[in-house]
């Protein structure tokens, strides 16, 4: 048994991306970046006032380490959402300029 061929073409069912997907998007990255930096801020606060004092120096240096990595994960998720929010708006600006109503990898796919 053979499926039978439809008519429209698999490009034709792809939503095409429009300035107002960027901006959203642009705006989520943002407002989350500004969350991770709030509680950046907050977590480099916790850990100025409560620093880690234990007896074994094995456990001060698992202390350390622990608090090291969850500072610097949040920092990194600071700025990572906040590039993906500048790139966003970059490319939101740019699609507004050029007049096009799609996403810069389609209109380049374009002959």
């Amino acid at each position: 048994m053979t499926k039978p061929e439809s008519p429209i073409k698999p490009s034709d069912q792809v939503p095409r991306k429009g300035p107002l997907s960027f901006l959203s998007g642009s705006l989520t990255a943002g407002l989350l970046a500004w969350l991770a930096l709030g509680l950046s801020q907050k977590l480099v606060a916790y850990y100025a006032l409560h620093p880690p004092s234990y007896g074994s120096a094995i456990a001060q240096s698992i202390a350390t380490a622990l608090k090291t990595l969850i500072v610097g994960m949040s920092f990194l998720a600071t700025f990572s959402f906040a590039f993906i929010g500048i790139g966003l708006a970059l490319v939101f600006v740019r699609s507004l300029v050029s007049g096009s109503g799609s996403a810069p990898a389609e209109a380049a796919e374009k002959p």
